[in-house]
C-alpha cells in the first residue's frame, strides 16, 4: 500500500496557488492603477489644453474687438471734426466707445507682466488721443476746418500707430503664450507617455513571469496527473485481473460444488432411495404404520435427490460441458418457465458449435442473470432469448416484457457482474429500458478475442 504524503508535502501545492493568486491579483491590481494614473492625467493634459486654447481665444478676441472699437471711434471723431455741423448721435456713439474701450481695457485677460504693460500702454495712449479729439471738440467750426486735418496727421496718427504696435505685440504675445502652452502640454503628455510605457513594461514583465511560473506550475500538476493516472490505470488493471481472477475461481468453485453434489450427494441419496425401495419391498407384510413411515422417508429422499440434482444444475449445468450452449440455455429457459410465471422462449440463429469455454460461460451466466432479474424483480409475463452469430462476433439479447427500471440509477450487482463478464472479453454491453417499457439486454462479443 502506497503511504499518504507527508503534511508539508500537501501544502506546498496551495502554498502556490496562493502565491500565484497573489501575484496575479497584484498585477491587476498594478495595471488598474496604471491605467487610472495614465486616465487621469490625460484628463488633466486635455483640461489644460482646454483652458490654454480657451484664454487664447479671449485675448485675442480682445485684442480684436480692442482695435475695432478703437478704429471705429477714431473714424467717427474724424467724421465729427469732419462735419460742419456736428451731430449729437456722433458723439453719443464716441462716448459708448470710449466706455466700451474703457472696459475692455480694464477687463482685459492679461497673462503676464508683458501683456499687462502692452494693455497699460494702450490705454495710455488712447487716454492722450481722446484728449486730443476733446480739445478739437471745443474748436470753432473755422478752427476744425483750418486745423482739424493737419492736427490729426500730426499728433494723433502716431498715436493710433502705436496702439496699433502694441496691440500687434499683444497678438505676438498671445502666440508666444499658446505655443508656450503647446509646448507644455507635449512635455506633459511626454512624461505621461514614459510613465504610461514604465508602466506597461512592468505589467508585462510581471505578466511574462506570472505566466512563466503559471507554465511551470501546470507543467508539475500535468507530471502529478499523468502519475496518478498511471498509478490508477494499474490499480484498474490490477482490479480487472482481480475480478477475472475472481470470477474464474467462482466458476471453478461451482463446478467443483456441482459435480461433488452430483457424484457424492447425489449418488449417496441414490443408493438411499435404492435402499429405501428394497426396505418398502420387503415390509409388505408389515404393520400399515410401518410401511408408511418408509414411504414418506422415500418421498423425503426423492424430494431431495431433486433438490441436489436442480442445485447442482443451477451452479454448474453438465449439459454445458456435454451438450453445449444451446442445451444449457434452453433448459434454464425452462427452468424459469417452471419456477416462475415468466414465459421463456430461445431462439439460436448461426452460432458456432464450438465456442470457447469462457465464452459459454459469459453467455451463460448473462442470460441466467437477466432471465433471474426478468422473473423476480421485473414481474415480467414473457420473456425472449436470442443468440445470434454474426461473423467474426456472437450477438446475446435477452428481452421482457416487465415492468422495466433506469439503468443510469439502477445498477446492482447483477448488471455489475455481466459488464464485468463481457467486457473482460472485449465485448459491449448495452440495457434499454423504461420504466413501464420492459427491459433488452443485448451484449456483442468478438469472438477474435475470445
Amino acid at each position: 500500500m502506497s503511504s499518504s504524503p507527508p503534511p508539508a508535502d500537501r501544502e506546498v501545492p496551495g502554498t502556490r496557488r496562493w502565491v500565484l493568486g497573489c501575484a496575479f491579483a497584484g498585477l491587476v491590481i498594478l495595471m488598474l492603477a496604471a491605467g487610472y494614473t495614465a486616465l487621469a492625467d490625460l484628463n488633466h493634459l486635455h483640461a489644460d489644453e482646454l483652458l490654454a486654447r480657451r484664454q487664447f481665444v479671449q485675448r485675442t478676441q480682445a485684442v480684436s474687438g480692442l482695435c475695432l472699437s478703437i478704429e471705429t471711434y477714431n473714424q467717427t471723431a474724424e467724421r465729427f471734426l469732419a462735419s460742419p455741423e456736428p451731430s449729437g448721435p456722433d458723439r453719443d456713439q464716441m462716448d459708448r466707445l470710449h466706455t466700451e474701450i474703457t472696459a475692455v481695457l480694464r477687463d482685459f485677460p492679461a497673462g503676464d507682466a508683458d501683456d499687462l504693460a502692452a494693455v497699460r500702454a494702450i490705454e495710455s495712449l488712447f487716454a492722450n488721443q481722446k484728449t486730443m479729439f476733446e480739445q478739437m471738440f471745443s474748436w470753432s467750426n473755422e478752427q476744425r476746418r483750418l486745423r482739424a486735418v493737419e492736427t490729426i496727421h500730426r499728433d494723433i496718427e502716431p498715436i493710433q500707430i502705436s496702439i496699433l504696435d502694441w496691440s500687434d505685440r499683444l497678438r505676438s504675445a498671445n502666440d508666444r503664450e499658446l505655443q508656450a502652452a503647446d509646448q507644455t502640454l507635449l512635455a506633459q503628455f511626454s512624461s505621461v507617455q514614459s510613465a504610461l510605457t514604465r508602466s506597461l513594461v512592468l505589467a508585462l514583465g510581471c505578466g511574462l513571469m506570472l505566466v512563466l511560473a503559471s507554465m511551470i506550475y501546470i507543467l508539475k500538476l500535468e507530471r502529478q496527473t499523468q502519475s496518478r493516472y498511471r498509478e490508477l490505470q494499474r490499480g484498474r488493471g490490477e482490479l480487472e485481473r482481480l475480478s477475472a481472477s475472481l470470477v474464474d475461481a467462482q466458476e471453478s468453485e461451482r463446478r467443483t460444488i456441482s459435480r461433488e453434489l452430483h457424484d457424492e450427494v447425489g449418488q449417496t441419496l441414490g443408493a438411499l432411495l435404492v435402499d429405501f425401495g428394497r426396505l418398502s419391498a420387503s415390509l409388505a407384510s408389515a404393520p400399515p404404520e410401518l410401511r408408511e413411515q418408509v414411504d414418506r422417508m422415500k418421498s423425503v429422499t426423492e424430494r431431495s435427490v431433486r433438490s441436489v440434482r436442480d442445485l447442482a444444475l443451477l451452479l454448474r449445468p453438465s449439459m454445458l460441458d456435454d451438450l453445449g450452449l444451446m442445451a444449457a440455455l434452453e433448459w434454464q429457459g425452462r427452468e424459469t418457465s417452471r419456477t416462475s410465471s415468466t414465459e421463456v422462449d430461445v431462439r439460436a440463429k448461426g452460432v458456432p458449435e464450438n465456442l470457447p469455454d469462457e465464452v459459454n460461460v459469459a453467455i451463460y451466466r448473462l442470460v441466467q442473470e437477466a432471465l433471474t432479474n426478468a422473473a423476480r424483480h421485473s414481474g415480467a409475463r414473457n420473456a425472449s432469448v436470442v443468440v445470434t452469430g454474426d461473423g467474426p462476433r456472437i450477438v446475446v439479447e435477452v428481452r421482457d416484457d416487465g415492468r422495466g427500471f433506469d439503468p443510469q440509477h439502477t445498477r446492482g450487482l447483477g448488471i455489475l457482474g455481466m459488464e464485468e463478464r463481457v467486457r473482460r472479453l472485449g465485448g459491449k454491453l448495452t440495457i434499454d429500458s423504461h420504466p413501464g417499457h420492459g427491459a433488452c439486454v443485448r451484449a456483442e462479443l468478438p469472438l477474435e478475442r475470445a
